[in-house]
């Protein structure tokens, strides 16, 4: 692990938000992309190209934002910075970004809509930067929530976080914005750090409540959401791969993950001309996004 949180070269993060939602974008530089969806209710825009299968090598941005299904239109307005700027998949006369997304719920405001546009969006990718990054309530992470096992009156403030892991010269960074229906852990000591909490401030265990059938979870009013970076050079089958192995992470520190509330995402991009063994890059993903996700409840 190190203390210091750092990008692939070429690669920058930019955040955008209000009082209440937001974005966060990573421009990418043409990596090498994949995703790989394990919750039930997702929201996303063009994960299809990312997969093993597809003909498409490389992604321009990946966009990660609240607003539900609203907040799809935030890619929008990071496609409008990239093809300002001339960058995407050229087609004759044309340019065409290449920009996947997930977004989380994050809809909490009674009788009001506040997501993510498309300007918030331009605002993130024209936020961009590679180092200074902050974590906590911000872009993403703004409106998000852990601990919804009970309801929102009973959850508590997330956010994003991020994390870097070293092997010698070879790195795993993680970015997770975390809005799980679940608890978040210290997967070391195994003890909740994050979760719904009785009125006497005590955590609940969301997952004894789920098994004994105790609950009043709102369907697809969770997700958590991210992207896992490294400097090793892999192919698409590795980096679809390794954005499913960052799952391990997922199940690390949040439970109950993966729930049918939830429509939790990893998207993975390999920028770089390291050498690794993959069995190195799969421990360090798993621990890289279980910390980013510890650290997006203890840093928010």
């Amino acid at each position: 692990m190190s203390d210091k949180f750092v990008l692939p070269d070429g690669i920058s993060v930019g955040h955008a938000n209000d009082d209440y939602t937001g974005v966060t974008c990573i421009l990418a530089d043409k990596a090498v992309g994949g995703v790989c969806v394990r919750g039930g209710a997702p929201g996303t825009r063009e994960t299809d190209m990312l997969h093993a299968e597809k003909s498409q090598g490389f992604v321009d941005a990946i966009v990660l934002s609240g607003g539900s299904a609203y907040g799809l239109e935030a890619a929008c307005g990071v496609s409008q910075f990239l093809r300002e700027r001339n960058i995407g998949f050229a087609v004759g006369d044309k340019v065409i970004p290449l920009v996947a997304q997930a977004i989380l719920f994050d809809l909490n405001t009674p009788g009001e809509y506040h997501y993510p546009d498309k300007s918030m969006g331009y605002a993130a990718a024209a936020n961009a930067r590679r180092d200074g990054i902050v974590f906590g309530s911000v872009g993403a992470g703004k409106g998000a929530t852990v601990g919804k096992i009970l309801g929102p009156a009973c959850a508590v403030k997330s956010g994003i976080g991020g994390a870097t892991y070293f092997f010698n010269d070879v790195f795993v960074t993680a970015i997770v914005a975390v809005n799980a229906l679940g608890d978040v852990y210290d997967r070391r000591s195994g003890k909740i750090i994050a979760g719904a909490r009785t009125p006497d401030g005590k955590f609940v265990n969301a997952v004894e409540r789920l098994t004994c059938g105790d609950f009043s979870a709102q369907a697809r009013t969770n997700t958590t959401i991210g992207c896992v970076m490294t400097n090793a050079k892999l192919d698409k089958l590795h980096v679809n791969k390794l954005a499913a192995i960052a799952h391990d992470g997922f199940a690390m520190s949040i439970r109950p993950v993966h729930t049918d509330a939830d429509g939790d995402t990893m998207f993975a991009l390999s920028k770089g001309d390291k050498t690794a063994d993959f069995n190195i890059l799969s421990a360090l993903t798993a621990e890289v996004t279980a910390q980013a996700i510890e650290n997006a409840v203890v840093r928010r």
